[in-house]
């Protein structure tokens, strides 16, 4: 893996002001990946593809990503980093909607990444839960939202979001399968653990 690449492209999507993995958040990712090196891992959202070439690296052998991402633009970013970084051939990129492809997916994946559409998260979640390994763990990244998620937020752009968001939360907090934590790391990061 090409790390100086990695650098350049991380480099770059911040002054695009793409938004990517915080190192905070991916430092706790890449400990649970070093102790248990995933097979197959889900990304939802791959943006340039950053978060899945940082992923790569911890991969069981002989193991792969399935990213989507639906942003054209994005798209033929992620594709060209992948090359200069030299993990293409870890990384498969779903190009489209992650809502319309998710449900034609039936692999099983040992570690989910959400990182997409806030207000789409609890389905997200279904989904994951569908395809998730019995020792898999599930990410969801900015689950706070800039803090908004608890405190009394409201305004209406990101109503919906938040609400999501708040549902998303209350849904592996409660459910009995899982042993959920929420982590203030970056924008907020929930790790959810099949019981």
């Amino acid at each position: 893996m090409n790390k100086q690449e990695l650098e350049k492209i991380k480099q770059k999507a911040l002054e695009d002001h793409i938004p990517i993995i915080m190192d905070d958040t991916l430092e706790i990712i890449e400990k649970e990946l070093k102790e248990n090196p995933p097979k197959r891992i889900l990304e939802i959202g791959a943006a340039v593809g950053y978060s899945a070439m940082c992923f790569s690296e911890f991969l069981a052998q002989d193991g792969v990503i399935d990213t989507i991402e639906r942003d054209e633009e994005r798209i033929q970013e992620a594709k060209e980093n992948f090359k200069k970084v030299g993990v293409e051939d870890k990384i498969k990129l779903y190009e489209g909607d992650a809502v319309e492809i998710l449900p034609t997916l039936n692999e099983k994946y040992d570690m989910v990444f959400i990182d997409a559409a806030k207000g789409k998260y609890p389905f997200f979640l279904k989904e994951s839960l569908r395809m998730i390994n019995e020792n898999g763990v599930i990410f969801a990244d900015n689950i706070l939202y800039k803090g908004y998620v608890m405190s009394d937020y409201n305004k209406h752009k990101q109503r919906t979001a938040v609400r999501n968001l708040r549902e998303y939360i209350k849904e592996v907090s409660e459910n009995p399968n899982l042993e959920t934590e929420i982590l203030e790391v970056g924008d907020g990061l929930a790790i959810s653990k099949l019981k």
